[in-house]
């Protein structure tokens, strides 16, 4: 711990106003680097199945690029996880960022030489960047009450929606930039990602000062040494449970997004639509996975954890019966089945995220949450890998349809977890 942040902890004890004044700044600060890292991901999770598309020659690895970049983030997760606990959030994210920046240079100039192994090796380091940016959420949560937690995770999440929102429609603009300087027009977006990731490391790395990980862990501290904190036996298991609620909400709506959302624009490219029309249906996707997190941290602090874990298993079967029975031609229903895609992930992400913080300790909280997000990543990657086998093998219908069914799974799982 730096010497300035000890001599600070008292001050934070004694004072309540200034701790939640400092909950406040961490919060502004970590949804600043958010907005940043909210295009890098975007931008290059638009086009990656189709640059691969492009250098392979073949669908039936088309969701390659978001397994790798996914199996990229498993391994992030966890290192920045650990980092974090022993050097705090600051250190932790603003390396997972910049390593993920690195990545999607790497990208680009892959795509320059036309270089599959070296795309497959860079994508995995540009997953360093979106595990670091879901990662981030966490950060939010340190310093927050019980009654706070849903609300702040979803602060930051709602202000990846600029950054999100936009990446994918400036996939047009930025191709054209590509282009002009002799870079393929696919690599174009990767040029934002690295640009975006590296600005939300720097700003982290900056501006995250007293490092919010470790004042909640020296007042955990000072708590437990005056006898304000117990944890029982029953609160013990009931943490267990809820770490296994939580990290299977989050990996089974995981495992459903990407899956479906992998082959969305493969399909669409198949049907005619231009790729304007691709970057407004992953546009409008991205938006309703994080625009809607303010409200939804609201609704999961007020109605509870389990209610929304369900209500998230009910939107996504709503996705993939829209995307299976959407006319070919309709782009309205593709909007629509993917809007509703991404509002049934931030559901599961929310409600999933704040029980994992709930049967937490500041002690052991960071690197519980990233190993917990190395299945989230995991998830990601056999849905990504598998998405592309399963349309080469039978249709993108089926993969929709399936998925949506695979969501049910919450509703017995949340269940289960009332029960004594």
């Amino acid at each position: 711990m730096f010497a300035k942040e000890q001599d600070a902890i008292e001050t934070y004890i004694e004072s309540p106003e200034k701790l939640k004044k400092l909950y406040k700044r961490v919060l502004f600060v970590v949804s600043l680097s958010q907005i940043f890292g909210g295009a890098g991901l975007a931008a290059g999770v638009t086009v990656g199945a189709l640059l691969a598309q492009q250098m392979l020659g073949t669908d039936a690895y088309a969701g390659l690029p978001v397994a790798l970049l996914t199996l990229g983030s498993a391994c992030a997760a966890f290192l920045v996880g650990k980092l974090s606990q022993s050097r705090g959030r600051r250190i932790g994210l603003s390396t997972g960022f910049i390593v993920g920046g690195l990545g999607a240079m790497g990208v680009v100039i892959a795509a320059m030489l036309n270089s599959v192994l070296l795309l497959f090796a860079s994508l995995l380091f540009y997953g360093a960047g979106t595990a670091t940016n879901l990662q981030a959420r966490y950060a939010g949560t340190d310093l927050a009450s019980t009654k706070q937690r849903a609300t702040a995770i979803s602060t930051t999440m709602m202000m990846t929606t600029f950054g999100a929102v936009a990446g994918p429609n400036l996939v047009g603009v930025m191709g054209n930039v590509a282009t002009s300087m002799g870079i393929p027009s696919l690599a174009g977006p990767f040029i934002l990602s690295a640009a975006a990731f590296i600005l939300a490391g720097i700003v982290l790395f900056i501006m995250l000062r007293p490092d919010p990980l470790h004042i909640a862990n020296e007042i955990a501290k000072y708590q437990q040494q005056n006898g304000n904190s117990t944890t029982s036996d029953t609160q013990k298991a009931g943490n267990k449970k809820g770490l296994a609620v939580g990290a299977t909400v989050m990996v089974l709506t995981q495992i459903v997004m990407v899956a479906v959302m992998t082959m969305t624009p493969v399909h669409m490219q198949h049907h005619g639509y231009h790729m304007a029309d691709v970057g407004l249906v992953i546009g409008f996707h991205v938006a309703a996975m994080y625009l809607p997190s303010l409200f939804t941290g609201i609704l999961v602090d007020k109605i509870g954890r389990t209610a929304m874990s369900i209500a998230a298993g009910v939107i996504l079967l709503l996705a993939g019966l829209f995307a299976a029975f959407a006319p070919n031609d309709s782009l309205l229903m593709l909007i629509v089945a993917l809007s509703l895609l991404g509002l049934g992930w931030n559901f599961g992400l929310i409600s999933g995220t704040a029980q994992v913080v709930d049967s937490t300790e500041p002690s052991t909280r960071a690197k519980t949450q990233g190993k917990l997000d190395v299945l989230i990543a995991l998830a990601g990657a056999s849905g990504g890998a598998l998405s592309g086998m399963v349309v080469a093998s039978s249709s993108y219908d089926v993969l929709a349809l399936g998925g949506g069914l695979l969501a049910l799974l919450l509703v017995p799982v949340v269940i289960w977890s009332r029960k004594r």
